[in-house]
């Protein structure tokens, strides 16, 4: 028997579970909320073509089109594939007031989303490669 629960659209697992399932850095981001050092992730400067899904689920999170340099440390996107897949939260942590970034089905945390990106939408989704996995086109 499994200890996953399923609500419609939702993935929810035990935290043994997630833990069997990711690796120590993606747990630590995903289900803690921790964030990578800057400049060390895997995608921070990868130009493949392709699709970002959650690295704990799979929901399409971001196209490659979408991603930019934009000099932060992490990952950067102007706008989710679906706005849909992602959900905001207000965050007050580390004395700051952001907006943090979760994958819409399970939960996980993703990153931070700022108004300072270039056009069309002004926004800069700062992403942790270690939320993320690559799908090549």
């Amino acid at each position: 028997m499994t200890d996953t629960k399923t609500t419609p659209g939702k993935v929810e697992k035990s935290e043994a579970e997630w833990r069997r399932e990711l690796t120590p850095m993606q747990y630590a981001v995903l289900r803690e909320k921790a964030t990578e050092r800057p400049f060390t992730g895997e995608y921070e400067h990868d130009h493949t073509p392709g699709t970002f899904v959650c690295a704990g689920c799979g929901q399409t999170l971001f196209e490659s089109d979408a991603k930019f340099d934009s000099g932060c440390g992490w990952p950067s996107f102007t706008q989710p594939s679906r706005e849909s897949h992602i959900d905001e939260e207000r965050d007050v942590t580390h004395s700051m007031i952001r907006t943090e970034v979760l994958c819409s089905k399970c939960n996980g945390h993703l990153g931070h989303v700022f108004d300072d990106g270039p056009g069309p939408t002004g926004l800069r989704y700062c992403i942790n490669s270690a939320a993320l996995k690559l799908q090549p086109k």
